[in-house]
Order: structure tokens, then sequence, then C-alpha cells
């Protein structure tokens, strides 16, 4: 059976008797091209009442027809679809975290054949035997109504989840060689030098001497610290001031937590 666009839009009591309603309730007609002016239309027109794709939060949907558009929307022309793409662009850095199946098409979602907007000039004057009959339901306003606040309640819910979060601090263990001035010098005071540096984000760990040659033996001593907080050539400088007993410092080693 071959069906077209303008089928669906026929009133009940233009539909032949013998026709099979099932296939007027399972047809799915989904974005057309949203390149082209009747594709965007047909977002536009599908937005107006909708703040995404599918459901009341962004998911796979919003972004794989997001990026089928590659640009946003003539602003004029598009109102709703504009105000979606700009929203959904403030999701990009989560797009691979949003729920729903990347895999699919942007062309399964969108209107079914009932939902097409009818043109205007073309539209014939609804008849008054047809407004009673209802073929595929409609929405109902107190209830898009409910949608919206719930959809707003649970997007200003994530929005405030996503900027309560604790960020990690970004942390390094670090090992560092301090080498004393000879064999006479004093390794525990040299040490307690030392650790008596302190600052926040800063935590010194364990520590042993090694031998360098000639009786000589350096400090080698391990410390965590925090990224931000921490600048390891300042805490180089802070360690080579010790002059009594230090001369010289140097990073061993070094790895990010």
């Amino acid at each position: 059976l071959n069906l077209n666009t303008s089928f669906f839009l026929l009133p009940l009591s233009q539909i032949p008797l013998f026709f099979p309603l099932h296939i007027l309730q399972t047809a799915k007609m989904g974005f057309a091209d949203l390149l082209t002016d009747a594709g965007a239309a047909m977002l536009n027109s599908w937005l107006t009442t909708r703040s995404y794709i599918v459901g009341h939060t962004p998911s796979q949907a919003d972004v794989v027809t997001f990026k089928a558009l590659q640009s946003a929307p003539d602003a004029e022309k598009y109102p709703h679809a504009a105000r979606w793409y700009k929203h959904i662009s403030t999701y990009e850095s989560d797009f691979a975290t949003l729920p729903g199946d990347a895999s699919k098409s942007y062309s399964v979602y969108g209107p079914e054949a009932s939902e097409l907007p009818v043109n205007p000039a073309k539209a014939p004057a609804a008849e008054e035997d047809d407004e009673d009959v209802d073929l595929f339901g409609s929405d109902d306003e107190e209830e898009d109504a409910e949608a919206a606040r719930i959809r707003e309640e649970r997007l200003a819910e994530y929005k405030k989840k996503k900027e309560n979060k604790p960020k990690v601090a970004a942390k390094s263990v670090v090992t560092m060689d301090v080498k004393p001035w000879d064999d006479e010098t004093p390794m525990a005071e040299l040490e307690a030098a030392v650790r008596a540096i302190e600052h926040d984000g800063l935590v010194w760990g364990a520590s042993k001497l090694v031998p360098v040659g000639f009786g000589i033996k350096k400090l080698q001593i391990n410390l965590v610290v925090e990224d931000e907080k921490i600048s390891l050539s300042d805490l180089e400088e802070e360690i080579s001031a010790i002059e009594d007993f230090v001369q010289s410092v140097d990073i061993a080693a070094m790895q990010k937590l």
C-alpha cells in the first residue's frame, strides 16, 4: 500500500472503510533532512511545546539531531529550533554520557503522520462533523503544563548537582634528593629543617639516607602535593635556603595520583 503524507491528514469520514487502521496507528514519519527548509520547519514545529527531542531531559536523541543540523538554525525563521540548539550546545562536553542509544539516526525521532502541520494556505475549513473525531489523540494543556513543570524541576536539580559536585584536587607524589655539604653535615637536623616547611597542600612522607660516595649521604624524601596549591620550584627554593645544611635539591621522581 502506497501512502503519502496527505493521506494521513484526511478526516476520519474520508478514510475508506476497508483501510487497515493499524497502519495509521503504527506509521512513523520522523524528521526529514534537517538541512532543508522543510526539515528545519518540521523540527521547529516539533520543539514548539518541547525542550528536548524525547522526554524531559537531554538524551542521545538530542545529540544526533544536534549533530545533523551542523549549525544553529535561523532564529528568525525557526525560533524554537534555535532556542533548543542553543540550550543543547551547553551539554556538548557531556554528549557521550547522556542517556539513550547513540547508534540511532535522528530520522527515527520526530512527529508521526498525525502530528505533521497542514499548510494553512491549503488547509480546508474544519467541518463540525470532524471536530469530535480525534483519530490519534491530542495533547492535554494541563498535562503539558505539568510535564513542563517536572522537566524544569529535574533540569534545575541536575544543574544544582553538577555545580555542587566537589572537584577532586589533582595531586602528585614527588621524591626529592637533598644533598648536604659534606660528610660532617648532621643529617637528622637537615631532615628536621626540611620537614619544618609546612604549607596547605603539602604532606611529607617517608625518607631514607642514600650513600653518594666519600662517606656522604643524601636525604631522599617523599612528599605529596596538591598541584594547584604547591609550586615545586618554590618548594625547592625554600629547601635550598637552608644554607647551613643543604648544598642542592633535585626532584628524583614524580607521579600524578
